[in-house]
């Protein structure tokens, strides 16, 4: 029999949550939770992990460098490396705007991955405005 602890993160709270293992794969009991999604949380957290992946990519013609993304929604941690893995390389070209799909079932987990902010497309308006980020990006 193994105890595991955990800090439940679904409130504000932070229950420190004991989980008394029966073996590896089953629970047996879970305590120290003071609102029902205390075990709720550790049970998912035992057996299916799940994370957002937030970073970001290459923005080409754009007005920043780098293009904020994420998952559209949660992904098995274990497969947290090969979706980076996936985004490597990866060059947007702007303008994008908030929820377009960078790229489709990132590391076949049936999650895209999308952009979080917006960008425009460069605009250089004068001899003496500061020129694009992109500019100096591929002339290196």
């Amino acid at each position: 029999m193994e105890i595991k602890n955990l800090i439940c993160i679904t409130c504000p709270v932070g229950c420190r949550l004991e989980i008394e293992m029966e073996d590896e794969n089953n629970i047996r009991s879970i305590s120290g939770n003071k609102c029902p999604k205390g075990p709720i949380y550790a049970r998912e957290e035992i057996t299916n992990p799940l994370r957002i992946v937030t970073t970001t990519v290459e923005l080409i013609g754009g007005d920043e460098p780098r293009l904020s993304v994420k998952t559209q929604r949660e992904i098995p941690k274990g497969k947290i490396f090969a979706s980076i893995k996936a985004l490597k390389g990866v060059k947007v070209q702007a303008p994008v705007r908030v929820g377009d799909i960078v790229l489709k079932n990132v590391a076949g987990t049936d999650v895209d991955i999308v952009a979080t902010t917006n960008s425009e497309l460069c605009q250089t308006t004068s001899l003496f405005a500061q020129p694009c980020i992109d500019l100096y990006q591929n002339n290196r």
